[in-house]
């Protein structure tokens, strides 16, 4: 390390310095009779210790900086990630892959790590950083897992990168294209058997999760099976323990597929699960994937929204799909000068989202009148083209001084206060990549009881002015998305996570809030009907004082009862003005719950039920995917080895010499003056005069 001192000011100023530092001293020393008759050194030294200290002061004047240089190494890294999904044992290796091939990979660690500085990543539907070989993930997601190696070393001296996987792959993107982003060689281990096995299994299953009462609901089951040529099967359909539809499968070629339909009837309301089964074969390699569960809630009906616009636009679409991805809903879209409110039916609508209207060119007034008067939850939905003016008369709860015509490109940014519902971790985390709305310039003035979920933020800025918020004050619930392009936000979604489902929360929590009828009850629970297995078990919680507002002194505790009637007991957290809890992750079935809140003298309960459905998917599959392997490897200058090659993979590794250490110089300034030893040094000269001047009689 090196160290240089700079200053503002030319250095030879310090000749000054000096010479202020030395007169002073002069002039001090020479006429100060109290030293008269001490030895002449003593005298000498009080001298140089002041006119050190007055040089030192007036140089600190020159504000000077101490720079100092730094050099430091870094080794190359090495990721090895290993894939923790179940599809690794769900062939006759099993005992393998456990015991011998997790000796082998953590020899090679060990070797590596001679060289390298290794980490090691564990991989499945999430990321983790320590290899367990527990082989229990539910799912493959690829693209997370480079998506996670992005985040943690960008910038950092990455030399390879080693996956080791069976190439079989059920959620996000394909990995040959989404490692493009990686820019490091990409070693690949093959792991599974590539070879086709005797097996029979239930590929796919298509289902609504949602079906309606009294109606005929479809099933379609999907069945593939290999080197089972003239052998028999039968496909059962049962709900509980009844059966309701069999179906006998004679198999015809080793490489057999069929699609059956199954009709089933929905005759009673609740979520009800049905067990698909195929009888098994003699020697079929495994028959896990013989079986598959599902669960759909019947519903009385569904609720219609309708979405009137000024003009043709991308959000139209955006807003149908992410409702329609609720199966609760359904969605109409009408342009403003080919709707007729008086023969429209408002009343059948539980909801209506109104699209930049009022615009500058068609006020819409009747259409917005009858919406009024229908007293129908409406969202508004602002951008370029609306009439900032036509729009404050609506009484939405905002007014917007926006006489320049003009927009903003502004990112959102979840309010901290926000508590009418919740959304979760994984999309607070993508929110913050989703590209700029087109907002509307301008003063932003909000009524009372306004709750904001999203604030325009521009650059690193959070500014106060809502970009979605929600308004309680009125005779109807109203929300106003303040910004157009939210189909960016769903592009964006799909490109960053290979899905819709951080953008589809945002809407259809925006929409389930608005389009729910008032609930006049003391106590609410807020939950989903399902969750999948790899899914914490989430609720929000309500409670309302005889004023209904809002409070949460009370505990708010909860039951949950699976089918064999064991109860799991939670307490609710406390937010700012609500509750939250997270039950964590439940084994597939359906449950009960039974919540209860104590406020005052009067007790509040809340029943309700929900589904958690199997992950499947990795057993489905059991012929590995080597040839994505040798893709991926190859597309990104590395090569694919098999378990019973590491040592070659070693040996390449460091054969190669681009994977080499790294130096970084690293340059600090820091003002001298601000420096402690600097004042304990001043101190220090400062005590030593006064010492010796009180030593030898001086004041």
């Amino acid at each position: 390390m090196g160290f240089n001192i700079i200053t503002e000011k030319p250095f030879w100023y310090i000749i000054f310095c000096i010479a202020l530092g030395v007169g002073i001293s002069i002039i001090l020393y020479r006429k100060d009779r109290t030293l008269s008759e001490v030895h002449p050194w003593i005298k000498r030294t009080l001298a140089i210790l002041r006119a050190i200290v007055i040089t030192f002061i007036a140089f600190l004047l020159l504000t000077p900086l101490l720079k100092s240089i730094s050099h430091e190494k870094e080794k190359p890294i090495v990721i090895i990630a290993q894939d923790n999904s179940s599809s690794i044992v769900t062939n006759k290796d099993s005992a393998f892959y456990r015991k011998e091939y997790a000796a082998k990979l953590n020899a090679l660690i060990d070797e590596l790590g001679k060289k390298y500085d290794i980490k090691t990543l564990n991989w499945g539907d999430h990321v983790s950083d320590k290899i367990d070989y527990s082989y229990n993930e539910k799912q493959t997601d690829f693209s997370d897992l480079m998506s996670e190696i992005n985040v943690q070393y960008s910038n950092r001296n990455v030399g390879a990168i080693v996956i080791a996987s069976d190439g079989l792959y059920n959620r996000g993107s394909n990995p040959v294209y989404a490692s493009a982003s990686l820019k490091v060689p990409v070693y690949t281990i093959a792991l599974g058997d590539s070879s086709i096995q005797r097996d029979l299994f239930i590929s796919k299953v298509n289902f609504n999760k949602t079906a309606y009462l009294g109606n005929t609901f479809p099933i379609e089951v999907s069945l593939t099976a290999r080197q089972l040529s003239g052998a028999a099967t039968t496909l059962t359909v049962s709900l509980d323990s009844l059966s309701l539809f069999t179906r006998n499968i004679s198999i015809s070629g080793n490489q057999f597929t069929q699609t059956i339909p199954v009709y089933l009837e929905a005759k009673t309301k609740g979520i009800h699960h049905y067990k698909i089964s195929l009888a098994p074969v003699s020697g079929e390699m495994t028959t896990v994937n013989n079986v598959k569960d599902i669960f759909v809630e019947v519903l009385e009906s569904k609720q219609k929204i309708l979405i009137v616009a000024n003009a043709p636009h991308p959000d139209l679409a955006a807003f149908k799909n992410a409702i329609e991805s609720n199966e609760n809903y359904e969605v109409k879209t009408v342009m403003a000068d080919k709707f007729d409110p008086a023969r429209a039916g408002l009343n059948e609508y539980n909801l209506i989202i109104v699209h930049e209207l009022p615009s500058r060119d068609k006020v819409a007034a009747d259409v917005l009148s009858k919406i009024s008067s229908a007293k129908i939850p409406t969202l508004y939905v602002l951008g370029a083209q609306t009439s900032e003016t036509a729009f404050n008369a609506q009484s939405a709860g905002l007014e917007i001084d926006g006489s320049l015509n003009k927009t903003n490109d502004v990112v959102p940014a979840l309010s901290p206060d926000f508590s009418l519902f919740t959304v979760s971790d994984e999309t607070r985390a993508t929110m913050q990549q989703f590209p700029p709305l087109l907002c509307p310039f301008g003063d932003y003035r909000e009524k009372a009881n306004v709750y904001v979920m999203l604030k325009q933020q521009i650059g690193s800025v959070v500014s106060n002015k809502p970009m979605l918020m929600f308004n309680e004050s009125s005779d109807r619930k109203i929300g106003v998305l303040a910004g157009e392009g939210i189909w960016r936000w769903r592009l964006s979604d799909f490109q960053l996570k290979g899905n819709f489902n951080a953008s589809n929360e945002i809407i259809t929590k925006t929409i389930q809030y608005l389009a729910t009828r008032e609930n006049k009850s003391h106590f609410r629970v807020i939950s989903k009907n399902n969750f999948a297995e790899n899914e914490p078990i989430t609720f929000d919680a309500e409670v309302y004082n005889d004023n209904y507002e809002m409070v949460n002194t009370p505990d708010v505790t909860i039951s949950i009862t699976n089918a064999d009637k064991k109860s799991f007991p939670f307490t609710f957290s406390k937010t700012e003005k609500s509750y939250s809890l997270n039950a964590g992750f439940f084994p597939s079935g359906t449950y009960h719950y039974k919540a209860t809140a104590k406020l005052g003298d009067k007790i509040y309960n809340s029943d309700g039920e929900f589904s958690v459905s199997a992950l499947q998917v990795e057993q489905s599959e059991t012929v590995a995917d080597h040839q994505l392997m040798y893709a991926l490897a190859h597309k990104n200058g590395g090569e694919m080895y098999y378990p019973n090659q590491l040592d070659q993979l070693a040996k390449a590794l460091e054969a190669r010499d681009d994977i080499k250490t790294v130096s970084y110089t690293h340059i600090k300034m820091q003002d001298l003056v601000n420096m402690k030893w600097v004042f304990f040094l001043l101190l220090l000269l400062l005590s030593a005069e006064w010492f010796l001047r009180k030593r030898n009689g001086a004041y």
